[in-house]
């Protein structure tokens, strides 16, 4: 009886560790700088190592293991196929995932979509996920804050990010998420009304870089879709005129800066024939920058975007497109000087291209899914390649 009693103990706390010691979450993102490989994420409640058993059915034919003891798991993967679903299963040691989905990349229309300012909004994100985008971008702070979740002062407190992948379990594990930053992603301490003594930002957004697998210093990045001629690129940009302060939050940007020098050669030698910029500062004040050369770096490609002020808006300067996207639009309303659309509404953007089309379609959809304005542009002029 006695022993009986021990067993049925035994077996009970093995029940609840296995419910406990399970993957918790799962997203995707991209490490390379183009389509062909996908980094599958995930965090489980007990250490282990990393595998993802993956294929274009449910028999998950292939895999790819990583020998290491992590409860945040980071696992690339190659997706030599388009035009197909992919199947996929990621397991640490017992604790092993659901089979999931996501959509291969596709050869005739490509659609991407764009958010802002998620960390302050509450969305209902259902039209987005109707929109069935092959890749989720965004315009910055993803997240409220960090020091709300693991205390003042804490730069490496990734549970903000984990919160978020919480609440669009199904979106985040199927499809591809590529977050830009804004001062939120890496606030470590309340802002207050002036200065204080210690840094309120981690410049190095040491969370952010951890948590999510993306291209180049994570920081800054360019990702390619070369099927549909489109490169989007990633600035840091943000409360610019904090710099040098305790509130500093981005990273500099004045000319000679790494930021400003990577950017001109980007914009320099780029080939797509679309480039959309995307950062998290008022673009009317980062066009003036360095005596205008930002607005003139900006405007060597097809359009920027910010996720700034909380609201729709487009301006036109000299016909190049300048966007503001923010899942809340109940905020004030910092116009644009060269204003030509705006609306106080909660909102994202929808990009198509298509396979052969010289034009890129760009939608501003409120929440509901209705378009609340609608443009198309035509490839850019692409700079001359530079002999030697």
């Amino acid at each position: 009886m006695k022993k009986l009693l021990l067993w049925s103990l035994l077996g009970l706390a093995g029940a609840e560790y296995s419910a406990s010691a399970q993957v918790q979450r799962i997203w995707l993102t991209h490490q390379s700088a183009e389509p062909s490989r996908i980094v599958v994420s995930w965090e489980t409640a007990e250490p282990g190592d990393s595998v993802v058993e993956y294929g274009t059915s449910a028999r998950l034919d292939r895999k790819v293991s990583q020998a290491e003891n992590v409860t945040l798991h980071h696992v690339e993967i190659p997706l030599p196929e388009q035009d197909v679903v992919w199947h996929y299963r990621v397991s640490s040691g017992a604790q092993k995932s659901d089979t999931a989905t996501f959509k291969g990349y596709p050869t005739q229309e490509l659609r991407v979509a764009v958010v802002g300012d998620w960390g302050n909004a509450k969305p209902d994100m259902g039209a987005v996920r109707r929109d069935n985008p092959h890749v989720l971008l965004t315009a910055g702070d993803n997240v409220p804050n960090l020091h709300q979740f693991c205390g003042a002062g804490v730069a490496n407190c990734t549970k903000a990010y984990s919160a978020l992948i919480d609440r669009e379990p199904e979106l985040f594990r199927s499809t591809p998420f590529l977050p830009v930053l804004g001062n939120h992603d890496r606030e470590i301490r309340q802002r207050g009304p002036k200065p204080p003594a210690e840094a309120v930002y981690d410049t190095d957004a040491t969370a952010f870089r951890t948590f999510f697998a993306l291209p180049g210093d994570e920081w800054k990045w360019t990702f390619d879709l070369p099927g549909f001629d489109v490169r989007f690129v990633a600035l840091d940009l943000q409360h610019i005129s904090d710099l040098g302060t305790t509130w500093q939050t981005c990273h500099a940007f004045a000319p000679g800066s790494e930021q400003f020098e990577w950017y001109r050669k980007v914009m320099e030698t780029t080939r797509a024939g679309f480039v959309v910029t995307l950062h998290n500062e008022k673009s009317s004040d980062m066009r003036r920058q360095a005596e205008g050369e930002w607005g003139r770096m900006f405007q060597r490609g097809s359009a920027v975007i910010t996720g700034f002020g909380y609201f729709a808006e487009r301006a036109d300067v000299d016909g190049f497109p300048y966007y503001n996207t923010c899942l809340s639009g109940t905020g004030a309303k910092y116009r644009d000087p060269k204003s030509k659309f705006f609306a106080s509404e909660d909102n994202y953007m929808l990009l198509t291209f298509r396979s052969g089309s010289e034009e890129m379609i760009v939608e501003v959809k409120n929440l509901t899914g209705a378009v609340l304005e609608r443009q198309s542009y035509a490839k850019r002029k692409r700079p001359a390649v530079k002999s030697n």
